[in-house]
């Protein structure tokens, strides 16, 4: 046979950035070529791009986390399915996601995903930044909160485009001194620094939506319930400052949440008191502008869903299908939302029961080791 049949082909870039990661790491192993051009960060960088603009979700995951009770304590597992299948198909498979710390009895977080890379926080101590896809992660270097006895706690993750760093910031305040720490990671000089909170020191809930460069969190001002009094707060990664988002003009007496439509911030007004069974979706169309925040949908309960789940009310939207569907979740509820009849329709897991928190993230090759660390499990 002639040496022409065994020569490695050419691969055309244009056509694998379309493929998904796990034939790309197999493509690794064949030749130095491949694994040259797979590997640099031009390649990382289109294939990110393509598969985050793939409008069938093809490259997007589902990571769905279960806390289970059993004789030993609590028992955390962490699944992944493809938002291609929970929209499309009438039953999707889901998978076991190992992740760091896999065997723990802490408290484990999915804080958030940017560019494929998740931010795992297990207790308070133990922070990862996590590509499930590529089975790599890195733990951050210690972060203990200097306060005693804690009264509440968040963490936001997000990309500085301004810097090209990807940043942790973890909230921390003391019931017993009202005091709030402010800790901030720097990916590019893995180190922590402070940074200073709001005078009036608010109380801000949930996990960090990461939209326009920013960190986004519900707010309320100290002694108020969520129901009165609240606002959305922001922290600008690139100059690390504070700031507040002008709302939506709504009715009071709500439960609302903040949340990430494409490249929009939303929010979701729950209507649980007084025997309103609703939800308005807002969106910020053109971000810093107050008088572009749009109502979208007002999404009707509905009657069959279990009424015990209205207290904690439905979560923004995961994502809009290429159709302007809606992908919703009430606490362990999968729903599709059909602007167009106002229909509902559930989702089926193959094996998976219920799920207490729900994240996307995007298939991606990014990997932010640095040298000499572990990095797989």
């Amino acid at each position: 046979m002639k040496d022409s049949i065994f020569k490695i082909p050419i691969l055309p870039t244009e056509l694998i950035t379309r493929l998904p990661v796990k034939p790309l790491l197999q493509f690794k192993c064949v030749s130095k070529s491949w694994l040259a051009l797979i590997s640099s960060p031009e390649f990382i960088k289109t294939h990110l791009s393509v598969s985050a603009n793939n409008k069938d979700y093809t490259h997007h995951m589902l990571v769905l986390f279960q806390l289970r009770h059993s004789g030993n304590g609590c028992q955390y597992n962490l699944k992944n399915c493809s938002v291609s299948s929970l929209l499309n198909d009438s039953v999707t498979e889901e998978y076991n996601l190992d992740y760091p710390m896999n065997n723990t009895r802490k408290n484990v977080q999915v804080v958030g995903s940017v560019n494929g890379l998740i931010f795992l926080a297990i207790g308070y101590t133990d922070l990862f930044l996590w590509n499930p896809s590529i089975r790599k992660f890195k733990k951050l270097p210690d972060s203990r909160p200097t306060l005693m006895r804690l009264d509440w706690h968040v963490d936001g993750f997000g990309y500085d485009e301004f810097h090209h760093d990807y940043k942790v910031v973890c909230i921390f305040s003391s019931r017993s001194s009202d005091q709030v720490e402010v800790n901030i990671y720097s990916l590019n000089c893995d180190s922590w620094k402070s940074v200073d909170y709001f005078q009036d020191k608010p109380r801000l809930y949930g996990s960090a939506k990461f939209v326009n460069g920013k960190l986004h969190w519900l707010a309320t001002a100290a002694g108020l319930n969520i129901y009165k009094g609240w606002n959305i707060f922001s922290f600008d990664l690139a100059n690390e400052e504070w700031g507040k988002v002008e709302q939506p003009c709504y009715e009071e007496d709500i439960i609302s949440s903040v949340g990430v439509l494409g490249s929009d911030l939303l929010v979701f007004s729950n209507y649980l008191r007084s025997h309103r069974s609703h939800v308005d979706v807002w969106v910020l169309k053109d971000y810093g502008v107050k008088e572009s925040w749009t109502k979208m949908y007002t999404i009707k309960y509905p009657a069959d869903l279990d009424k015990s789940l209205f207290s904690s009310g439905i979560s923004p939207t995961l994502c809009m299908s290429n159709k302007g569907e809606l992908l919703l979740v009430c606490r362990s509820i999968f729903m599709i939302y059909n602007p167009e009849d106002e229909s509902i329709r559930y989702t089926k897991f193959a094996k998976f029961r219920s799920s207490i928190a729900a994240n996307i993230y995007i298939e991606s090759l990014i990997c932010l080791l640095l040298p000499n660390e572990p990095s797989t499990f």
